[in-house]
C-alpha cells in the first residue's frame, strides 16, 4: 500500500509540475513563485518551507487584484506578511487576498505556509480588475479581512451554508473608497447584483487533480458564466447567506458573481468546493461513506422490491407488508426526528414556501390513483412496477452515488427539518445517473408488462379474507358431510371452555351422598 501511495503522489507531482511548466514559467528562486496575471500555477507546500508569490509588471490601468490558492483538504495560510496579523491573512482550502493598488505600484506579493506536515498540492491564480469593477467583500462587517473576497462554506449531512461579505463600487488608484452605508440610491453599492452560481465535479471522483483543474473553471467570470449553473440572484438589500441540500461524497464548488448593472461590470469572489464529507477524519470519511449495515439492508430491501416489481400483484399480501414498512419506516423516522429534537444543518421560490410545497406534493400524489380509479388493478400492478424497481436504485446508491436516490431523500429532508425550505436542491445528473435511470426504466416497465399478460383473464385481486372466511362459512352450514358442520358454535364451545376454567378453581364438595337413595 505505500509503494502504490508513494507512486501516486509522485505520478500526481509531475502532472503537477509539467502542467504548471505549460502554464507559467518558473523561477530558479527557492522559496520564490512568479505568477502572471491570469495564469495558474501549480505548486506544492510543505511546513518548512513557505513560499513568496511575486507579481510583477502590472499595468497602470489595473486598481486592484484578487490572489487566490486553493487545495483540495489541506489548509493553508496566504498573507501579506511573512508575520501577519489576523486582520491581513487567510487560513483554509480555499482563500483568497484583495491588494488595492497604490498609484505607480507595479509589482504584489503574497506568502504563502501551511501547517500540515504532509505535502500540499495547490494551485493559485492572480486576477486582475479595473477602477469600474466592483470590489468583493469591500463592505465586511462580519469577517476578519478589511477587504474579505472569500466565501465562508459550511456543511453538515443534510445542509450546505455559503456565506460572504458584501462588495463595494470600486474606485480609481489612490482615491478613497465610497461609504458602504451613507445611501440607498443608485449612486452606491445597494446598486449591486450577487448571482450564485454552482458547478458539480464527476461523479465519484475524489482525485486532487480532477478538483484543482475543474477549479479553474469557476475562478474567472467569463469560465463561471460558461461552466456554472446559476442557482439564484441576491439584492443588496438581501442577506448575503445561501443555503444548498448537502451530496455527500459529491465534490461541489460554489462561487458568487457581484454585477454592476449600470456600468455593465462585475467581479468573481474567489470559489470556495465541498464534498460533505471529510478526508482526513475516521468519522465521516470520504472513501467510506456507505456503512456495511447500510449496504446489506439495501440489498435485501432490493431482492424484496424485485419480488414485488414482478409478483407484487398476485403475492398481495407481501406487496401489502412491501408498502407498509415503507411508509411505517417514513413516519416513524420523521416522529422520532421531531420529537427528540434532531436539528441539522426546489430550487422554485414557490416551493420555498412549506404550505404551498406539500400541497402541490399531496395533488401530485393524489392525482395519479384518481387516473387509474377505474383500472385499479392497472393502478397496483404500476404501483409494484415502480416502487419495487426504484428499490434497485436505492440499492445501487449505497454502493455507488447516483443522484436518482434524492428523489426521495429530499422529500425526508424536508418532512424532518422546517429549516429545510430554504436550500436549494440541485443534484448532478452525469452519465452514471443515465445508466441506472435506463436500468430503473427498464425493470420497472418489464415487471409492468409480465404482471399484466399473467393477470390477463383473472379476477382482478385476490379474494378478500374476510369474504372468504365467510363464503367458507356458508358452505360449511349447507353442506352437512363437512365434518366441520358438527362442530358446535364458537360461542358455545367458549362458553363451555369457560365453565370447567371456572369448575377447575371451585372446591371440592364434601364427601357422603351425592344422590338421593332410591326407594
Amino acid at each position: 500500500m505505500g509503494l502504490l501511495g508513494s507512486l501516486h503522489l509522485a505520478l500526481l507531482g509531475l502532472g503537477l509540475v509539467l502542467a504548471s511548466a505549460a502554464e507559467t514559467p518558473v523561477n530558479s528562486s527557492v522559496g520564490l513563485l512568479e505568477f502572471s496575471l491570469g495564469k495558474f500555477r501549480h505548486f506544492v507546500l510543505n511546513r518548512p518551507f513557505p513560499e513568496e508569490a511575486v507579481l510583477r509588471h502590472i499595468a497602470s490601468n489595473v486598481t486592484f487584484i484578487i490572489f487566490q490558492v486553493h487545495s483540495q483538504y489541506q489548509n493553508i495560510t496566504v498573507s501579506f506578511y511573512k508575520n501577519p496579523p489576523p486582520d491581513a491573512s487567510g487560513t483554509g482550502v480555499d482563500k483568497g487576498l484583495v491588494s488595492i493598488l497604490r498609484p505607480e505600484q507595479s509589482i504584489c506579493t503574497w506568502y504563502l505556509e501551511t501547517s500540515d506536515a504532509d505535502d500540499v498540492w495547490s494551485v493559485a491564480i492572480p486576477l486582475s480588475y479595473s477602477e469600474k469593477d466592483p470590489i468583493p467583500g469591500a463592505c465586511n462587517l462580519e469577517f476578519d479581512l478589511d477587504v474579505d473576497p472569500n466565501i465562508y462554506l459550511e456543511y453538515n449531512l443534510y445542509e450546505t451554508v455559503i456565506k460572504f461579505a458584501p462588495a463595494n463600487l470600486g474606485h480609481a488608484r489612490g482615491t478613497d473608497p465610497l461609504p458602504c452605508d451613507l445611501g440607498t440610491g443608485l449612486d452606491s453599492r445597494w446598486r449591486l447584483r450577487y448571482d450564485i452560481y454552482q458547478y458539480f465535479l464527476p461523479e465519484n471522483n475524489l482525485t486532487e487533480e480532477v478538483l484543482l483543474g475543474h477549479m479553474q473553471k469557476m475562478s474567472m467570470v467569463s469560465q463561471i458564466e460558461a461552466s456554472g449553473f446559476k442557482v439564484a440572484t441576491l439584492k443588496s438589500s438581501d442577506k448575503t447567506i445561501v443555503y444548498f441540500s448537502s451530496v455527500p461524497g459529491q465534490g461541489v464548488i460554489y462561487n458568487v458573481i457581484v454585477r454592476d448593472p449600470i456600468l455593465n461590470t462585475s467581479t468573481a469572489y474567489v470559489p470556495a468546493h465541498t464534498y460533505a464529507c471529510r478526508f482526513n477524519t475516521t468519522l465521516d470519511n470520504c472513501s467510506s461513506l456507505g456503512r456495511l449495515s447500510t449496504k446489506v439492508f439495501f440489498t435485501i430491501f432490493a431482492i424484496l422490491g424485485l419480488f414485488i416489481c414482478f409478483f407484487g400483484h398476485r403475492f398481495w399480501k407481501t406487496e401489502l407488508f412491501f408498502i407498509g414498512f415503507i411508509f411505517v419506516g417514513f413516519f416513524f423516522y420523521i416522529l422520532i426526528t421531531r420529537l427528540t429534537l434532531l436539528q441539522y444543518d426546489g430550487d422554485l421560490k414557490i416551493f420555498h414556501d412549506d404550505a404551498v410545497f406539500w400541497v402541490a406534493f399531496s395533488c401530485m400524489a393524489i392525482s395519479i390513483p384518481v387516473v387509474f380509479i377505474g383500472c385499479l388493478r392497472i393502478l397496483n400492478i404500476l404501483a409494484c412496477g415502480i416502487t419495487g424497481s426504484y428499490s434497485v436504485v436505492l440499492a445501487i446508491d449505497s454502493y455507488f452515488y447516483t443522484s436518482l436516490s434524492y428523489i426521495t431523500l429530499n422529500v425526508l429532508k424536508r418532512a424532518v427539518n422546517t429549516d429545510f425550505n430554504k436550500a436549494y436542491t440541485s443534484v448532478p445528473f452525469q452519465t452514471n445517473d443515465f445508466v441506472i435511470l435506463a436500468i430503473w426504466g427498464m425493470l420497472a416497465v418489464s415487471g409492468i408488462t409480465l404482471q399484466i399478460r399473467r393477470e390477463r383473464g383473472r379476477p382482478f385481486f385476490p379474494p378478500h379474507p374476510y369474504k372468504m372466511w365467510k363464503r367458507e362459512r356458508e358452505r360449511r352450514v349447507t353442506n352437512i358431510l363437512d365434518p366441520s358442520y358438527h362442530v358446535r358454535p364458537l360461542r358455545e364451545r367458549l362458553y363451555n371452555r369457560l365453565t370447567q376454567v371456572k369448575q377447575f378453581f371451585q372446591g371440592e364438595e364434601a364427601a357422603g351422598e351425592r344422590t338421593p337413595l332410591l326407594l
